[in-house]
C-alpha cells in the first residue's frame, strides 16, 4: 500500500517537504493550523491601500539552489524576475551619494579587483579582511571575527548581514554569518542575482504548491490544527487534531513537523528550540514608483534599509526592529515616507499606508540562539523537523526554509 506522510503545517518549509515526498511516491495529507497557506511567507488583499501585498518583503539570489529547485518542481521559476546581472544600486541618506555594487555574472568574485564595481572608497584589503569569516565557527560573534567599522562595513556588510541575521551584525554568529558569504559575495555574480515575486510571494511560492498537490490526489487541510502526537516506543502512533478527529498512523507513514518553535515545543516536550526573537518591520505605500526605480534599493544612513519598488507601491523593509515594534503606526509611517522621498525622488502627502510588525519574525542569529536548534531526525523514527528555526546551517530566510523542508522529506525516503 502506498504509505502517507502527514505535514504539520503549509509554510514553505512543509509545502516544500509535501512537494519533494509527493514527486517521491508517498501519498501527503498536509495540516495547517490557520486558514491559509504560507505561514510568513505569504500575501493578502490590504484594504488600507486596496493592493495585494507580501506579509513580508522578501529577497531570494540565483544562487538560492533549494528554492528555485522548489519554484521549479511547482512550475513558477518565471515568476522569480530580477536583473539580467548582478547589480545593486545604493544611497546614503545622510551624504546623498549614490553607488552601483556590480558582482557581474562569473562564478567567482572577480568583482573585488575592479575598483569601478566595488564600492566607493573601498580598496581590496578591505575585502580580504572579511575572510576569517568565510571559516569561522557558528559559535564565534562577527564582531570578534571582523572589524565591525569603515567605508566597507557601513556600505555593504552591515546591511548584508542585518538583513540576513536580523540582529545587530557584531552580535550575530560568524559563521552563520560566514555562511551568507561563501553563498554570496564569495560566489561571484552569478549566484547574487537579485530576484523578487513581481506578483506576490502567495502567487509564486504558496497556492501553486497547494494547487499541484490537490491535482495529484494529496489532501490540504485548512483550520486543522494538531493538538496531540501519540507517542508508542520510538514511533508515532496517531495525530489528534481534538473533538474526537484523530488519525491513526500505518505502519511505514510518518510526519513532518513544519510548524514555529513554540508550536514544535509544546507538541514535542523535550525537544530544543530557539528561545529568543527579533521583529521586523515591512511597510507598504500605494504610489507609482518613479519610471526608472530600481527593483531593490540598498538604503544606507536611514530608517530604512532596503526599498522595493512594486507596480502601483513602494515597500521597504526594517530588520532588527524591536525599537519600533510599539512606535505609534502614524509616526512611524510618516518617518518612513520621509526616506521613501529621499531614496526614490518622490515627494508629496503620506498616501494609503499599511505597517507590518512581525515580533516574532526569526530566531535570534546569534551563537547561543543558533546552538538551540535542532536538527531534522528526532528521537521519534519516523517523526521529523523541518523550519527556518532548525538547524539549517542558514540564518532563517526562504532558502532555509526550503532546505529544512528538503532535508525532512530526504530523511523519510532514506527510511523506505
Amino acid at each position: 500500500m502506498q504509505k502517507t506522510v502527514h505535514i504539520i503545517g503549509a509554510g514553505i518549509s512543509g509545502l516544500s517537504a509535501a512537494v519533494r515526498l509527493a514527486n517521491g511516491g508517498y501519498k501527503v495529507a498536509v495540516h495547517e493550523a490557520t486558514q491559509q497557506a504560507g505561514g510568513r511567507c505569504r500575501s493578502y488583499f490590504d484594504a488600507a491601500t486596496n493592493l495585494t501585498i507580501d506579509n513580508g518583503n522578501h529577497l531570494l539570489l540565483s544562487g538560492n539552489r533549494h528554492a528555485l529547485s522548489y519554484a521549479r518542481s511547482i512550475g513558477t521559476e518565471a515568476g522569480l524576475v530580477g536583473p539580467a546581472r548582478a547589480q545593486f544600486p545604493f544611497v546614503d541618506l545622510a551624504s546623498g551619494q549614490r553607488w552601483q555594487l556590480d558582482l557581474g555574472d562569473s562564478r567567482l568574485p572577480l568583482w573585488v579587483f575592479d575598483e569601478a564595481r566595488r564600492v566607493p572608497d573601498t580598496t581590496l584589503r578591505d575585502y580580504l579582511a572579511l575572510a576569517p569569516l568565510a571559516w569561522a565557527g557558528t559559535e564565534a560573534l562577527v564582531g570578534n571575527t571582523i572589524p565591525c567599522k569603515g567605508t566597507l562595513y557601513d556600505r555593504l556588510v552591515q546591511p548584508l548581514l542585518l538583513a540576513a541575521l536580523n540582529v545587530d551584525p557584531p552580535e550575530g554568529s560568524a559563521g552563520l554569518a560566514g555562511a551568507i558569504v561563501r553563498e554570496t559575495l564569495l560566489a561571484g555574480g552569478q549566484a547574487c542575482r537579485p530576484l523578487i515575486a513581481r506578483d506576490g510571494l502567495s502567487s509564486v511560492l504558496i497556492e501553486p504548491a497547494v494547487k499541484l498537490l490537490q491535482e495529484r490526489g494529496h489532501s490540504v487541510q485548512f483550520s486543522h490544527e494538531l493538538r496531540t502526537l501519540g507517542m508508542s516506543g520510538d514511533r508515532v502512533t496517531e495525530l489528534d487534531f481534538g473533538g474526537g478527529d484523530k488519525i491513526t498512523l500505518a505502519a511505514g507513514d510518518a510526519v513532518v513537523l513544519a510548524v514555529p518553535p513554540r508550536a514544535a515545543a509544546a507538541l514535542l516536550p523535550g525537544v530544543k528550540t530557539p528561545t529568543k526573537f527579533r521583529a521586523i518591520v515591512n511597510a507598504h505605500f500605494r504610489v507609482d514608483p518613479p519610471r526608472d526605480a530600481a527593483p531593490i534599493l540598498g538604503v544606507v544612513g536611514g530608517l530604512v534599509e532596503w526599498l522595493f519598488a512594486f507596480p502601483q507601491r513602494l515597500s521597504i523593509t526594517i530588520s532588527n526592529g524591536d525599537r519600533l515594534v510599539d512606535m505609534p503606526r502614524e509616526e512611524l509611517a510618516q518617518a518612513i515616507w520621509r526616506d521613501i522621498c529621499k531614496a526614490a525622488g518622490v515627494s508629496g502627502e503620506l498616501p494609503p499606508w499599511q505597517i507590518v510588525r512581525e515580533r516574532r519574525a526569526t530566531f535570534e542569529a546569534t551563537p547561543e540562539q543558533n546552538a538551540l536548534r535542532p536538527g531534522a531526525a528526532t528521537a521519534q523514527k519516523n517523526l521529523f523537523l523541518a523550519g527556518d528555526w532548525t538547524a539549517t546551517g542558514l540564518p532563517a530566510t526562504i532558502e532555509g526554509s526550503v532546505r529544512s523542508g528538503d532535508r525532512a522529506a530526504d530523511l523519510v525516503l532514506a527510511t523506505r
